[in-house]
């Protein structure tokens, strides 16, 4: 290759790396969401990029456009391959979680869009329909841009588009409390693991709230959802003096990281309604938590 070639050449990688690093951001957050792992959105993302430096930029009208549905073909790939692999998870599954800044909470739509409680439900939705719902409930795609992307028609896109939201809108968790409100509650639930004190444990916990334990089969964790006040106080009261608790934002709610001999060992979710926790998300797979403990030495 002559020099003048080359440069031809060096231009146009410049070029495919300046603009996906431009919307990388927006490409990770919609392929996370679609696939609530971290890990298999990087992994899409890394397949998107390899494809993108082979395209003909001059003929890409609009690269943002471009690499959404790229981003979208391949995790959607990947979500009927986790599908399948969930069937024969040991216990709860529960998402990755994504250390994520506090100023992520005060963008409320944002914010419940990544909560591990509407991930939950996104779960219950066949794969095409998370992705039409995901590329138009939270960003605002057009029919025709999610069309090219889920290999449809707008019409069945409208309709797919129609039918998720219907069946969202059925499972979709009450309001959540602001960010301030959140922070209270959280401060007050931490307080009371610390002491092991029931009593104030039953105090921040709603009488019906949920504690999901996601171990993967490799830690121990409860097979089966834990419900209601006492029972869940009574496994949290047990944590008193056994690990150290610094809070933290995951998925754009405050939570809980629970470190054990210096090393993460839980990170906790929290759901906040009516300033009392309803919904606790804890996840203990070490797979899951490698994101979260490289992520977290770098900040210290």
């Amino acid at each position: 290759m002559d020099e003048r070639s080359k440069g031809t050449a060096d231009g146009r990688m410049d070029a495919a790396t300046e603009a996906f690093i431009a919307h990388r951001n927006l490409l990770f957050t919609v392929a996370y969401e679609m696939l609530g792992s971290a890990a298999d959105a990087e992994d899409a993302l890394q397949e998107t990029w390899l494809r993108w430096t082979g395209v003909d930029l001059e003929a890409v009208r609009d690269p943002r456009a471009y690499l959404v549905r790229a981003t979208t073909r391949q995790a959607l790939t990947r979500l009927r391959t986790l599908r399948r692999r969930k069937e024969s998870y040991v216990g709860p599954w529960l998402p990755e979680p994504l250390l994520t800044t506090p100023d992520v909470a005060e963008d409320v739509e944002l914010a419940e869009s990544l909560s591990m409680a509407m991930l939950l439900v996104l779960e219950t939705l066949v794969p095409t329909e998370r992705a039409v719902f995901v590329l138009r409930e939270v960003f605002g795609l057009d029919y025709e841009e999610i069309a090219q992307a889920v290999g449809k028609n707008p019409d069945a896109v409208r309709q797919i588009a129609h039918r998720a939201r219907r069946h969202v809108a059925a499972r979709r968790p009450r309001d959540t409390a602001t960010p301030s409100d959140a922070r209270a509650a959280l401060d007050a639930f931490r307080q009371a693991v610390e002491t092991g004190d029931l009593r104030n444990l039953l105090d921040v916990l709603a009488p019906d709230v949920v504690l999901l334990t996601d171990g993967g089969g490799v830690v121990q964790a409860a097979l089966a959802p834990v419900v209601g006040a006492e029972k869940v106080a009574a496994v949290l009261a047990r944590l008193s003096g056994a690990v150290t608790l610094r809070p933290t934002h995951v998925n754009g709610h405050p939570a809980l990281i629970l470190g054990r001999a210096g090393e993460i060992d839980t990170v906790i979710a929290t759901r906040v309604d009516d300033g009392r926790v309803t919904g606790l998300y804890a996840v203990r797979n070490p797979e899951k938590l490698s994101r979260m403990t490289r992520e977290t030495l770098l900040h210290r």
